[in-house]
């Protein structure tokens, strides 16, 4: 039997993975997931007793160890680690009982901190990376080697076609709205909805209502809609392997996936509001800092291989905010 192996199924990507599989026709029997409580990734011994029961046809390598700036200064043991021993863990042992197809998702952060923008491919290993990350980029990285590794030494005896895609920001279904530790779209999202849940029921007072945004807002951002990120995932999967190999090259295989659109931090925060309904004012504190002026993806590889996003950021973000008020609300 036909079988796919989701890794990280709960997580945004993950999800949005397994929702492009059914879309196109996956049947439930054929998809394979399992929660942490079921498999340690961590673990060799049980990632090896799971696949060598299971052998799955393809692997969809998206679970990590994920979080904010905080998180990754706060736990760089954590980071690192688990993130090294769920990635080796599942590529060997998808090598061992002879998976040929395997899609590892890396992130953006592999890229040197003052990479030339956009960042291309070809950024990789040219530079110092974000401190603030860096273990978690260091063992994304690993992953790409890894894969380019196994690629390497058994893709002619043994057929092994491991490939990497790496995301910019992503935002959508299932996203964290934690207080504290989302990123800036769900983080947005939340405060302009909890502030517009208060211009309604103060309105009688006529009081001043405004949502603070730190920094300027004026650095660049690039976005993409997660379920768009699913379909560029499954899309490098099922590329051909002639194909896919013209447009890489053995240590350089990774390809980046974004929107190629880029808004300021103050348009963002703009349309968001729109989208949330909020009317009231929104101010930028200068003396927060803006991070970095600009973070682009350089995608055309992937465009040339024939994948382009679907979803707009209006659009995206509409979405998005129908997905918090569905199930994320329990965040105060």
């Amino acid at each position: 039997m036909h079988k796919i192996f989701v890794a990280g199924h709960r997580g945004m990507v993950g999800s949005a993975i397994v929702r492009n599989l059914f879309a196109g026709g996956l049947q439930a029997e054929n998809l394979l997931v399992r929660t942490h409580a079921e498999l340690d990734l961590t673990c060799q011994a049980a990632v090896r007793a799971f696949f060598e029961k299971e052998k799955p046809s393809q692997v969809y390598l998206a679970a990590a160890k994920v979080g904010g700036i905080h998180a990754n200064n706060s736990y760089p043991a954590e980071f690192i680690y688990q993130n090294l021993m769920i990635e080796a863990n599942i590529i060997h042992e998808s090598w061992r009982v002879g998976v040929q197809k395997l899609l590892f998702l890396g992130s953006s952060c592999i890229y040197p901190r003052l990479a030339p923008q956009p960042m291309q491919e070809s950024a990789l290993l040219t530079g110092p990376l974000e401190p603030t990350n860096e273990p978690y980029a260091i063992a994304k990285i690993a992953g790409i080697k890894l894969c380019e590794s196994y690629n390497r030494q058994y893709g002619e005896s043994h057929g092994t076609d491991y490939r990497s895609v790496m995301p910019t920001n992503l935002y959508g279904p299932g996203d964290n709205y934690h207080p504290e530790n989302s990123h800036v779209i769900p983080a947005m999202i939340r405060r302009f909805h909890l502030a517009k849940l208060d211009m309604e029921n103060n309105a009688a007072e006529g009081t001043h209502h405004s949502v603070m945004i730190w920094g300027t807002g004026t650095p660049l951002r690039e976005f993409l809609y997660v379920d768009d990120m699913a379909a560029a995932s499954v899309h490098v999967m099922n590329l051909d392997h002639a194909v896919f190999a013209a447009h890489t090259t053995p240590m350089q295989s990774h390809i980046n996936v974004g929107s190629g659109r880029e808004v300021t931090i103050k348009e963002l925060a703009k349309t968001i509001a729109t989208v949330v309904g909020y009317r009231g004012a929104i101010e930028f504190d200068p003396a927060k800092p803006d991070g970095s002026p600009r973070k682009l993806m350089e995608s055309h590889r992937l465009n040339t291989l024939g994948w382009k996003p679907d979803v707009g950021l209006e659009e995206g973000l509409t979405l998005a905010y129908s997905d918090f008020l569905n199930e994320h609300l329990t965040y105060s």
